[in-house]
């Protein structure tokens, strides 16, 4: 089966706020009736910050599934995205997540890092999707899909993944704050913050910044073979 498509929108999504859908379930509704029944939302978190992993994760919601409250993560409080994570797991068909480390971000650019998480949150959904709407990335994959400028706002499939990426990637960096408590991770996870680029600033970046970002590059010491 091959997705229907016509015109710009069916590979980019919609590029004008006036174009946008106000029912959440639309995408997900429209897949199902040219006759997909595992659609798949897909998601990211940490493409910015300048430590740390970027965390993708897939979710498969059953038909109809509306939950309250749930939107793209960015506009939640921590509080409420901790319970609809809880909410999601609970009642998702499948959930998968993906993480690309920040070695592997440098080695091969943020955004082949992000696709490479979404192939691997996507090869965890058991049983697999067979069609994916994801927030903005293309991905090299068999599987039918469709890219949403904005998706986190408009699929409710992409809002539960950007929740589940985002409370993973954060509880991630909880921990490493455990192990480099001098750079205060539990408070900006790895963000930009002024705070943040002051401790790189002084104490040079840890194992787990991404040396090829500005802001952290500059103050890497001289490589070595």
């Amino acid at each position: 089966m091959t997705a229907h498509r016509t015109g710009r929108d069916r590979g980019s999504g919609d590029l004008f706020p006036g174009q946008f859908q106000s029912d959440p379930l639309y995408f997900e509704e429209e897949a199902r009736r040219l006759g997909y029944r595992r659609v798949a939302g897909i998601d990211e978190a940490g493409r910015g910050p300048l430590a740390g992993p970027v965390v993708a994760a897939a979710v498969v919601l059953p038909a109809g599934c509306r939950i309250a409250q749930l939107t793209d993560s960015k506009k939640l409080t921590p509080k409420l995205r901790e319970r609809l994570f809880d909410e999601i797991h609970a009642r998702s068909l499948a959930v998968g997540v993906g993480v690309s480390d920040a070695g592997l971000i440098d080695r091969i650019n943020i955004l082949e890092a992000t696709r490479r998480a979404m192939a691997a949150a996507i090869g965890r959904l058991d049983p697999p999707p067979d069609y994916l709407l994801i927030d903005a990335v293309r991905l090299a994959c068999p599987t039918p899909q469709r890219n949403l400028v904005k998706g986190d706002l408009r699929s409710h499939s992409i809002a539960a993944a950007s929740v589940i990426a985002k409370v993973t990637r954060d509880r991630m960096m909880d921990a490493y704050h455990a192990d480099y408590p001098e750079y205060n991770f539990a408070k900006h996870k790895g963000y930009g913050t002024r705070e943040h680029r002051l401790k790189i600033e002084a104490l040079g970046p840890s194992a787990i910044h991404r040396k090829t970002f500005r802001r952290v590059r500059e103050h890497c010491g001289p490589q070595t073979d």
